[in-house]
């Protein structure tokens, strides 16, 4: 089988790897330079599926169980961390840390002593916090750049035009590119910024909870932080805003002082494609699949999605999906639609229960 993929970011990555895993031949086509166009350059590559439950639909975390063994299994050792997820609030904001609690699972509650313990830079700063030992990290351009060489190892073609005309399956994953042209997805623009200090010093993700400005720090090491993001219902890709930056920085001062004086070495924006739902979409009709709508959860959904599309690729045990089914781009009448039975909501399951 001949397979075209289009677009390079992190759902196409890991389509053409799980593919190539099944014998297809693949090219990726990719207008962009690098992976300037690709919102997963500027994500946070927290595999969280436990605080990702605070906000977002239980398949989320059925979905990411799996993500930090994907993704280690593809990359170098070492590349993904599993020092879990430390989630705090400031004393005078603790009835956030306990709405957090209330919506998450997976953690558990730990005291001063444990927070200087796991993260020493942090002694004396917070009475409490939520530990996810579970969860892991990683980093998103580290993995982007091995994945792309790793798939030109294996033969795999990258161009900029190509004719789909030539190939049996053409995978669609242009993520924000659909924006406009597939019925209900829309945008959310994501703020964020790299921050560089030798004065502190973390291990693992640190979320900070505010009801105005919750902010995440990863750390990237030797001294690197990357610091996001803002969620703004918005599909425009400019630059940062001066208001974003100051929140976002006040955010990270009030995690740590010494943020302060920390060097800002760059700030960035990301449109991510989502449906209403905020659930991404793998929809095969005839001899196209796409995938979209990965909101924020771009590298921890992906290799799930990407194991989808070998399946639909390959696999004839398909049913119709119980998934809206968006109008193709450039509008016009619905097509059939299929999808891989193992995408069904846990909702979904609920409703069809008795069906089955």
């Amino acid at each position: 089988m001949r397979v075209l993929i289009r677009g390079a970011g992190v759902a196409g990555l890991t389509a053409a790897r799980a593919l190539v895993a099944r014998g297809a031949e693949v090219d990726v086509s990719e207008h962009a330079s690098g992976f300037a166009g690709a919102a997963s350059w500027y994500a946070g590559g927290m595999l969280a599926p436990w605080c990702e439950r605070e906000s977002a639909e239980e398949a989320v975390l059925i979905r990411g169980t799996g993500a930090a063994d994907w993704w280690e299994a593809a990359l170098p050792a070492g590349s993904v961390h599993r020092n879990g997820t430390l989630v705090v609030a400031p004393p005078r904001d603790s009835a956030e840390l306990r709405r957090f609690a209330s919506r998450t699972s997976g953690f558990r509650w730990i005291g001063a002593e444990e927070i200087e313990a796991l993260e020493p830079a942090l002694a004396g700063r917070f009475r409490e916090a939520l530990f996810f030992p579970e969860e892991a990290h990683l980093d998103p351009r580290l993995a982007l750049s091995t994945l792309r060489q790793g798939l030109e190892a294996q033969g795999v073609v990258f161009s900029g035009v190509m004719d789909e005309g030539r190939f049996d399956l053409t995978v669609d994953c242009t993520g924000a590119a659909g924006i406009g042209e597939i019925k209900g997805l829309r945008g959310v623009r994501g703020e964020m910024l790299y921050l560089h200090t030798g004065e502190v010093t973390l291990s693992r993700p640190v979320r900070l909870l505010h009801p105005r400005i919750p902010l995440y720090i990863v750390p990237r090491g030797g001294g690197l932080f990357m610091c996001g993001a803002t969620m703004i219902e918005s599909d425009d890709a400019g630059p940062i805003t001066a208001r974003s930056l100051m929140e976002l920085l006040n955010a990270a001062y009030a995690l740590h002082p010494s943020f302060a004086e920390a060097r800002l070495v760059e700030t960035g924006t990301g449109v991510r494609p989502a449906f209403a739902d905020n659930l991404p979409r793998v929809i095969r009709r005839e001899n196209t699949i796409a995938v979209n709508g990965l909101y924020r959860h771009g590298f921890l959904l992906s290799p799930a999605l990407a194991e989808e599309v070998a399946a639909l690729a390959f696999d004839d045990r398909l049913y119709e999906s119980p998934l809206p089914n968006p109008s193709p781009p450039g509008g016009g009448a619905k097509q059939p639609l299929r999808s891989s039975a193992t995408f069904r909501l846990a909702s979904d399951e609920k409703a069809h229960g008795e069906a089955k």
